[in-house]
């Protein structure tokens, strides 16, 4: 399996198409996506300038990013879910800076839609 599969409430996830070896795809129902987009916060930019300077993470992008991650996630998971899948297969995340002084991201998620074998 890939580097991101996992199997939660009966739903499977992976970013690969299973091959065989445990997992098997019965049927490919179509693409399915999601997405999230988040603006930066005022405070998250001014704590993260702070922590441009001294080294360090800026956790609060993090915190936010990984909210976008998921809220993007969970978009797939129901317009999969509404085609009868119980699974996505090939998922790809991908990330990008949108806004006129790039002051939003949004996170966007794809894959395929199956039924389990």
């Amino acid at each position: 399996m890939g580097w991101f599969s996992k199997k939660d409430e009966g739903f499977f996830l992976s970013t690969v198409v299973p091959n065989g070896e445990g997992a098997k795809v019965a049927r490919y129902l179509g693409l399915v996506n999601g997405e999230a987009i988040i603006g930066a916060n005022i405070f998250r930019d001014m704590f993260s300038s702070v922590r441009d300077v001294v080294g360090g993470r800026a956790g609060g992008y993090e915190r936010a990013l990984s909210g976008a991650r998921d809220a993007a996630l969970e978009d797939l998971i129901a317009a999969a879910r509404e085609m009868g899948a119980d699974g996505v297969v090939g998922i790809d995340f991908d990330y990008e800076v949108l806004g006129e002084t790039n002051g939003m991201m949004m996170v966007a998620v794809s894959g395929t839609a199956v039924k389990m074998g």
